[in-house]
């Protein structure tokens, strides 16, 4: 038995127990059920409760969510665009999030599938400094696609 401020009170009956808490205003919280004798502690159990929520809380705020953003080139994209798209891609991998890049070929571009190939090659090479490419690069009907993730000693900002 474990008092309201954390003192010993030694062994006792489940009702000698309940009638200390019931005389304090407090409530009998089994902690370790598993142990014996079984331990049993007096507390505001509302409190403890909305204490531990509160901490559950600041844990999810701290967590950070990784989202998966999306640039897309073509294969006929001009220097400056694909300069521009590279480092839109540079800010998301350095804010923590995962990069989906695509190309997409339009009508007969399909017959030159290596020019897309090329081209997320060059935007790999382009941001290389702060990612690394998690899936190689997969064609999916008219789409060429690759994932890259952020680096591992990059830190995150928000």
């Amino acid at each position: 038995m474990i008092g309201d401020d954390g003192e010993t009170l030694g062994m006792m009956s489940g009702n000698a127990a309940l009638k200390i808490a019931y005389d304090r205003g407090l409530d009998l919280v089994l902690i370790a059920p598993q142990a014996t004798p079984p331990v049993c502690r007096i507390m505001d159990y509302g409190k403890y409760r909305f204490d531990r929520e509160k901490k559950e809380k600041e844990a999810k705020k701290k967590q950070q969510v990784v989202e998966l953003k999306e640039v897309q080139l073509s294969c006929r994209i001009d220097v400056h665009d694909f300069e521009t798209k590279a480092r839109n891609a540079i800010r998301f991998l350095t804010a923590g999030n995962k990069v989906r890049v695509v190309v997409r070929f339009k009508g007969r571009e399909m017959a030159h599938q290596e020019l897309g190939r090329e081209m997320l090659t060059r935007f790999e090479a382009a941001v290389s400094s702060v990612g690394t490419v998690e899936k190689k690069p997969v064609l999916d009907g008219r789409i060429l696609s690759m994932i890259v993730v952020p680096q591992k000693n990059t830190p995150a900002k928000n």
